[in-house]
């Protein structure tokens, strides 16, 4: 016999899956803001790379690339058990939602932190923004990425939040803080890409 808590946490999908873009209006006007500035950066990055190749190569050369690829698997993971975790509010499993939830933010809790571990000996070595051009993009490329990291998971706890005090929870909030991230982990697959791997 399923019990009254049970069926206040379980309900039937009230959004059909791929009916409309997922998320409100608001964040997507967020997230292409974002994308535009991070674009420029992309470029001007892209172009002083490409007058200054030997000094970029060798400040490359560097970086903790072991460092880089685990934080890129850290927000892939968290990025699949955000987007799992919305799924299965579509479909009315919200207890299922919130354990996949929180999963995707103590995982994602985890970028800050090894951010920390990459930074401070090059901090204490010396090696700043004013250390030459490549280390000014990459601190400040990587620092305003982390502070979106940051924001994603003050919008992730938002939700879990939300999805722990609602008997039905709203999709469309949850989709919300569910594209922010995964444009999170997008930002930095091309950040990863251009100052860990880019020769």
């Amino acid at each position: 016999m399923t019990s009254s808590a049970d069926a206040v946490m379980t309900k039937p999908p009230t959004t059909p899956p791929g009916s409309q873009l997922a998320g409100e209006g608001s964040m997507w006007f967020f997230i292409i803001g974002d994308l535009i500035i991070f674009s420029v950066y992309f470029v001007f990055y892209t172009w002083h790379r490409g007058i200054n190749q030997e000094l970029f190569l060798e400040s490359q050369l560097q970086l903790n690339q072991g460092i880089g690829f685990i934080n890129t698997l850290i927000l892939l993971t968290s990025s699949l058990f955000i987007a799992l975790g919305a799924q299965s509010v579509h479909e009315g499993e919200y207890r299922r939602a919130l354990a996949l939830m929180r999963t995707a933010f103590f995982i994602g809790a985890l970028f800050p932190v090894l951010k920390m571990v990459e930074w401070l000996p090059k901090i204490n070595a010396g090696i700043t923004p004013g250390e030459n051009l490549f280390y000014l993009y990459y601190y400040i490329m990587t620092g305003l990425h982390l502070c979106h990291v940051l924001l994603g998971l003050v919008i992730q706890a938002f939700v879990l939040r939300h999805l722990a005090s609602e008997k039905t929870p709203d999709a469309e909030f949850v989709d919300s803080g569910a594209v922010y991230w995964h444009m999170v982990d997008l930002l930095w697959i091309v950040v990863f890409a251009m100052f860990y791997l880019m020769r």
